[in-house]
Protein backbone atom coordinates (compact mmCIF):
# COMPACT_ATOMS: atom_id res chain seq x y z
CA UNK A 1 0.00 0.00 0.00
CA UNK A 2 1.17 3.87 -1.14
CA UNK A 3 0.81 6.14 1.68
CA UNK A 4 1.31 9.76 1.33
CA UNK A 5 1.41 11.75 4.39
CA UNK A 6 0.71 15.51 3.98
CA UNK A 7 1.30 18.15 6.71
CA UNK A 8 -1.43 21.01 6.43
CA UNK A 9 -0.95 24.68 4.70
CA UNK A 10 0.56 27.95 6.64
CA UNK A 11 -1.33 29.77 9.15
CA UNK A 12 -1.20 33.13 10.99
CA UNK A 13 -0.02 31.07 13.83
CA UNK A 14 2.35 29.16 11.99
CA UNK A 15 3.82 32.76 10.57
CA UNK A 16 3.99 34.05 14.09
CA UNK A 17 6.10 31.23 15.37
CA UNK A 18 3.10 29.85 17.92
CA UNK A 19 2.17 26.94 19.37
CA UNK A 20 -1.30 25.59 17.83
CA UNK A 21 -1.53 22.16 19.17
CA UNK A 22 -5.31 21.39 19.84
CA UNK A 23 -5.84 25.20 18.93
CA UNK A 24 -8.19 25.09 16.24
CA UNK A 25 -7.04 27.64 13.30
CA UNK A 26 -7.61 27.77 9.79
CA UNK A 27 -5.35 28.51 7.17
CA UNK A 28 -4.33 31.73 6.48
CA UNK A 29 -4.85 33.43 3.12
CA UNK A 30 -0.97 32.97 1.95
CA UNK A 31 -1.18 29.29 3.08
CA UNK A 32 -3.86 28.24 0.98
CA UNK A 33 -2.98 30.05 -2.22
CA UNK A 34 0.52 28.30 -1.72
CA UNK A 35 -1.41 25.05 -1.68
CA UNK A 36 -3.58 25.72 -4.81
CA UNK A 37 0.19 27.00 -6.23
CA UNK A 38 2.31 24.07 -5.60
CA UNK A 39 0.25 21.04 -6.09
CA UNK A 40 -4.14 19.59 -6.64
CA UNK A 41 -5.08 16.10 -7.05
CA UNK A 42 -8.92 16.07 -8.07
CA UNK A 43 -8.01 12.09 -8.53
CA UNK A 44 -8.10 11.19 -4.81
CA UNK A 45 -11.32 9.54 -3.62
CA UNK A 46 -10.78 9.63 -0.02
CA UNK A 47 -8.13 11.07 2.67
CA UNK A 48 -7.93 10.58 6.32
CA UNK A 49 -7.80 13.91 8.22
CA UNK A 50 -7.49 15.60 11.57
CA UNK A 51 -10.69 17.14 12.59
CA UNK A 52 -8.95 20.72 13.16
CA UNK A 53 -9.71 22.98 10.24
CA UNK A 54 -6.16 23.64 9.00
CA UNK A 55 -5.83 19.80 8.09
CA UNK A 56 -9.36 19.96 6.80
CA UNK A 57 -9.23 23.30 4.86
CA UNK A 58 -5.78 21.56 3.55
CA UNK A 59 -7.23 18.78 1.77
CA UNK A 60 -10.15 20.10 0.47
CA UNK A 61 -7.64 22.17 -1.24
CA UNK A 62 -5.27 19.46 -2.34
CA UNK A 63 -7.84 17.20 -2.72
CA UNK A 64 -11.22 19.01 -3.92
CA UNK A 65 -12.85 15.83 -4.72
CA UNK A 66 -12.18 13.59 -2.47
CA UNK A 67 -14.45 11.96 0.61
CA UNK A 68 -12.73 13.51 4.01
CA UNK A 69 -12.60 10.46 6.87
CA UNK A 70 -11.81 12.53 10.22
CA UNK A 71 -9.75 10.74 12.48
CA UNK A 72 -9.50 12.41 16.18
CA UNK A 73 -6.28 10.91 17.07
CA UNK A 74 -4.85 12.50 14.26
CA UNK A 75 -5.21 15.94 16.08
CA UNK A 76 -1.45 17.40 16.44
CA UNK A 77 0.02 17.30 19.72
CA UNK A 78 -2.10 19.12 23.02
CA UNK A 79 0.71 21.97 24.22
CA UNK A 80 -1.54 22.35 27.30
CA UNK A 81 -0.26 25.81 28.59
CA UNK A 82 2.21 26.52 25.98
CA UNK A 83 -0.23 27.02 23.43
CA UNK A 84 -1.39 30.01 21.94
CA UNK A 85 2.61 31.43 22.77
CA UNK A 86 5.85 31.78 20.98
CA UNK A 87 9.54 30.86 22.65
CA UNK A 88 10.07 34.52 22.98
CA UNK A 89 7.24 34.86 25.26
CA UNK A 90 7.75 32.13 27.35
CA UNK A 91 11.39 32.14 27.91
CA UNK A 92 11.39 33.11 31.22
CA UNK A 93 8.91 30.82 32.02
CA UNK A 94 10.89 27.68 34.34
CA UNK A 95 8.03 24.89 32.93
CA UNK A 96 8.92 25.89 29.63
CA UNK A 97 12.43 25.70 29.91
CA UNK A 98 12.43 22.56 31.70
CA UNK A 99 10.05 21.19 28.44
CA UNK A 100 12.96 22.36 25.97
CA UNK A 101 15.99 21.45 28.15
CA UNK A 102 14.28 17.82 28.06
CA UNK A 103 14.57 17.83 24.54
CA UNK A 104 10.48 18.57 24.20
CA UNK A 105 9.90 15.00 25.10
CA UNK A 106 8.39 15.59 28.83
CA UNK A 107 4.72 16.34 29.66
CA UNK A 108 3.54 19.76 28.71
CA UNK A 109 1.74 21.51 31.74
CA UNK A 110 -1.70 20.63 31.02
CA UNK A 111 -1.07 18.74 27.93
CA UNK A 112 0.67 15.61 26.42
CA UNK A 113 3.99 14.05 26.33
CA UNK A 114 5.66 13.07 23.18
CA UNK A 115 5.32 9.77 24.31
CA UNK A 116 1.70 9.94 24.98
CA UNK A 117 1.09 11.95 22.04
CA UNK A 118 2.67 9.12 19.84
CA UNK A 119 0.84 6.57 21.50
CA UNK A 120 -2.27 8.05 20.56
CA UNK A 121 -0.93 8.79 17.03
CA UNK A 122 -0.23 5.07 16.62
CA UNK A 123 -3.23 3.97 17.84
CA UNK A 124 -5.28 5.69 15.67
CA UNK A 125 -3.20 4.63 12.48
CA UNK A 126 -3.74 1.14 13.53
CA UNK A 127 -7.48 1.33 13.04
CA UNK A 128 -6.95 3.54 9.71
CA UNK A 129 -4.88 0.89 8.28
CA UNK A 130 -6.70 -1.82 8.97
CA UNK A 131 -9.53 0.17 7.81
CA UNK A 132 -8.11 0.70 4.57
CA UNK A 133 -6.87 -2.68 4.38
CA UNK A 134 -10.34 -4.11 4.70
CA UNK A 135 -11.59 -2.12 2.10
CA UNK A 136 -8.98 -3.03 -0.49
CA UNK A 137 -7.58 0.06 -0.81
CA UNK A 138 -3.95 0.24 -2.70
CA UNK A 139 -3.16 4.20 -1.09
CA UNK A 140 -3.42 5.75 1.44
CA UNK A 141 -3.74 9.72 2.13
CA UNK A 142 -3.36 11.60 5.43
CA UNK A 143 -3.83 15.54 5.86
CA UNK A 144 -2.34 16.31 9.16
CA UNK A 145 -0.12 17.96 11.28
CA UNK A 146 3.83 18.21 11.50
CA UNK A 147 3.29 16.37 14.83
CA UNK A 148 1.71 14.06 13.36
CA UNK A 149 4.00 12.99 10.50
CA UNK A 150 7.18 12.74 13.25
CA UNK A 151 4.97 10.61 15.57
CA UNK A 152 4.13 8.15 12.62
CA UNK A 153 7.23 7.48 11.28
CA UNK A 154 9.46 7.65 14.13
CA UNK A 155 7.06 5.08 15.45
CA UNK A 156 6.79 2.87 12.14
CA UNK A 157 9.17 3.43 9.97
CA UNK A 158 12.16 2.12 8.70
CA UNK A 159 15.23 2.37 9.17
CA UNK A 160 14.38 3.55 12.56
CA UNK A 161 14.85 7.07 12.86
CA UNK A 162 14.43 9.61 15.76
CA UNK A 163 10.97 12.09 16.38
CA UNK A 164 12.90 15.10 14.93
CA UNK A 165 13.95 13.53 11.87
CA UNK A 166 10.72 13.86 10.04
CA UNK A 167 10.29 17.11 10.25
CA UNK A 168 8.76 19.37 7.65
CA UNK A 169 7.29 22.57 6.36
CA UNK A 170 3.62 23.31 5.84
CA UNK A 171 2.05 21.77 2.73
CA UNK A 172 5.42 19.41 2.34
CA UNK A 173 5.04 15.86 3.54
CA UNK A 174 6.32 12.28 3.07
CA UNK A 175 5.31 9.18 0.66
CA UNK A 176 6.22 5.55 1.74
CA UNK A 177 4.81 1.68 1.14
CA UNK A 178 3.50 -0.80 3.66
CA UNK A 179 4.59 -3.32 1.55
CA UNK A 180 3.53 -6.06 3.86
CA UNK A 181 0.46 -6.21 5.28
CA UNK A 182 1.64 -7.29 8.82
CA UNK A 183 0.77 -5.90 12.20
CA UNK A 184 2.73 -3.93 13.66
CA UNK A 185 3.00 -2.48 10.05
CA UNK A 186 6.83 -1.38 8.95
CA UNK A 187 6.56 1.89 6.77
CA UNK A 188 9.69 1.77 4.08
CA UNK A 189 10.55 3.58 0.93
CA UNK A 190 10.28 6.77 2.47
CA UNK A 191 10.15 9.57 0.88
CA UNK A 192 9.87 13.27 1.37
CA UNK A 193 8.25 16.03 -0.93
CA UNK A 194 8.28 19.73 -0.83
CA UNK A 195 5.02 20.17 -2.91
CA UNK A 196 2.64 17.58 -4.31
CA UNK A 197 4.22 18.64 -7.84
CA UNK A 198 6.47 15.84 -6.64
CA UNK A 199 4.05 13.60 -5.43
CA UNK A 200 3.74 10.09 -8.26
CA UNK A 201 0.78 10.25 -8.54
CA UNK A 202 -0.42 7.08 -10.31
CA UNK A 203 -0.97 4.96 -6.55
CA UNK A 204 -2.85 7.96 -4.85
CA UNK A 205 -6.69 7.89 -6.65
Amino acid sequence: MDILLLRHGKTSMNQDGRYQGKTDVPLCPEGAEALRRDGILPEVQRVYVSPLSRARETAAICFPHAEQRVISGFSEMDFGSFEGKNYKEMEHDPDYRAWVDGMCRGKCPGGESMAEFIHRTAVAFLSVLREAAELGEKSLIITAHGGTLMALLSHFGSPCRDYYDYGVKNGQGFQCRWAKPDFPPVLTDIQRFSCLHEVRVGGFK
